[in-house]
């Protein structure tokens, strides 16, 4: 069962902008046919269950939702980009390891 939430255009505001304040949402920018976002979509599966009730994670397909994607600038996937009040506090572009991706979430935990 898939523990990383789905948003989409309609409920990015509600799920992400305007989400509990004191914790980071980290959102995969991602696409079926991307072959780096299929090797990052598991690590961010395993990243939701690591740190559920510590932060909010989930995907954005940018096919089905063109509009949140060009609002972020979104060029090139995977990018990974980790809110905090509703503003972007820190973003990866690529498939970076999970060791990576998860040094990052936790700076956001501290701060």
């Amino acid at each position: 069962m898939s523990k990383a939430l789905k948003f989409t255009d309609d409920s990015f505001e509600k799920d992400v902008l305007k989400a509990d304040s004191d914790k980071p949402v980290l959102v995969d920018f991602w696409a079926e046919w991307c072959g780096p976002c299929k090797m990052v979509g598991p690590i961010v599966e395993e990243l939701a269950g690591e740190f559920e009730g510590k932060a909010k994670i989930g995907k954005v397909d940018v096919d089905s939702n063109p509009e949140t994607s060009t609002k972020y600038g979104i060029r090139s996937i995977p990018s990974l980009l980790i809110f905090k009040n509703g503003e972007v506090v820190d973003q990866i572009v690529g498939a970076v390891p999970k060791s990576k991706l998860k040094k990052q979430l936790e700076a956001q935990l501290t701060n």
